[in-house]
């Protein structure tokens, strides 16, 4: 198996997993978005928390190039933890959430 293809199973798994981690309080769908076409996935919550409307994307990743990019990790469990326990290493991962002048601080790639 190719990386990237390699790439593309462990994303999957990944959101797949954190799509089963329903909200604890309200009437909240959980789903996940998987497009292997354009390598965008995403965790997505929809649903009502009272009279309050949620409606919102607590993780989402791409696959950009040969690398992971972590657009957003609103998540109780780090989703860089998942994907180094996965398997891809820290120089495979982009933390895009991060202003790139910021990123050599963190550990992982920059671009």
């Amino acid at each position: 198996m190719d990386k990237l293809a390699k790439y593309r199973e462990i994303v999957r798994k990944i959101i797949s997993e954190y799509a089963t981690h329903k909200p604890y309080h309200g009437q909240i769908d959980v789903g996940e978005f998987i497009d292997s076409e354009r390598d965008r996935y995403q965790v997505v919550h929809l649903g009502w928390d009272g009279v309050r409307r949620v409606h919102g994307c607590p993780v989402h990743i791409d696959i950009i190039g040969d690398k992971v990019w972590i657009q957003y990790d609103g998540s109780s469990y780090p989703v860089a933890e998942a994907l180094l326990e996965a398997g891809i290493p820290h120089e495979d991962i982009v933390l895009g959430f991060h202003p790139q002048e910021l990123r050599h601080h963190t550990g992982f790639a920059i671009s």
